[in-house]
């Protein structure tokens, strides 16, 4: 099957030929916990969800989010079939420039089982969910001030995760204006 390695490390997208079984994407990242993201369109991009704590690389695939290694193969349904998108067009999506705000955030979050993608429910009326990934999204375009205001809040958190879903709440609320 035709797949995709991407390494931010060495900023390298490597086509692979790999053989799809039970525990091939497992394998690849040498960890039994494993994001599945659906934000390539027809593909399927598997990450590590322990890469956060492990304080490995993030890129942007787009506007996602990604850290550490990434495996890149194609979905029709439900299932895995050859990648399609092409080695050019897979890079020209990639951009290994991650703002200072994500790299500072992220140095808080080792040691935690901090995880950008799994959805928690905020404390409101409408029972909305959001994710770390969006909560970083929103204080990365805020201005200094609130950045600061954002790391320094992690820094004397003894519960990163309750203070990262209280983040969430204002910046829904602040949206919401």
């Amino acid at each position: 099957m035709k797949a995709y390695s991407i390494n931010p490390q060495t900023k390298q997208v490597e086509k692979l030929d790999i053989t799809m079984q039970a525990n091939t994407v497992y394998t690849f990242f040498s960890s039994i916990l494993i994001d599945e993201l659906t934000s390539l369109n027809g593909h399927i991009i598997y990450s590590d969800s322990n890469a956060v704590s492990e304080y490995k690389t993030p890129f942007f695939m787009g506007e996602q989010l990604i850290v550490g290694e990434a495996l890149i193969v194609g979905k029709n349904g439900m299932e895995e079939v050859d990648a399609f998108i092409s080695a050019d067009d897979l890079e020209k999506l990639i951009n290994y420039e991650v703002p200072s705000f994500y790299i500072d955030a992220f140095e808080l979050f080792k040691d935690t089982d901090i995880n950008l993608y799994k959805l928690f429910q905020l404390d409101n009326d409408e029972k909305t969910e959001l994710n770390i990934e969006w909560v970083l999204h929103v204080f990365n375009i805020s201005d200094d001030a609130t950045k600061g205001y954002f790391l320094n809040e992690l820094k004397k958190s003894e519960d990163i995760q309750k203070t990262l879903q209280m983040m969430a709440l204002l910046a829904f609320n602040a949206s919401q204006h």
